[in-house]
């Protein structure tokens, strides 16, 4: 059997599977950082099929899928249309919202204890 991309159709049957999966918190964030699915470029791997569908984008983050490997990945990017680096995990877009999360949560943590001196 011979790999062919994935449609927007399926891309999106994906997406609709994760978000019934993600709770409350997850879905808000989700609706915060997700875009409208569009091939983003990725060499080597994503040339054979036009590229990887990139998914929502945070800062200089991407959340994209592999469909060579059927998960989604998150990858910093530089240059918008263009995925830094190629990763194979197989992960559900949850896991990878719940990720962003964590760190989001870490990030607000760490800033609300700068440069603050109790007195």
């Amino acid at each position: 059997m011979t790999w062919q991309a994935l449609t927007e159709a399926e891309l999106r049957d994906y997406l609709n599977e994760a978000e019934v999966r993600m709770n409350p918190e997850q879905h808000q964030f989700w609706d915060m950082i997700k875009i409208t699915p569009e091939k983003w470029q990725q060499e080597p791997y994503g040339s054979r099929g036009g590229g990887f569908w990139a998914v929502a984008v945070i800062g200089r983050q991407v959340v994209w899928f592999n469909d060579i490997e059927e998960g989604f990945n998150v990858s910093a990017y530089k240059c918008y249309g263009i995925i830094g680096t190629y990763w194979c995990n197989q992960d559900q877009l949850e896991w990878i919202i719940q990720s962003l999360l964590n760190q989001m949560h870490g990030l607000a943590i760490v800033r609300r204890g700068e440069g603050h001196e109790l007195t």
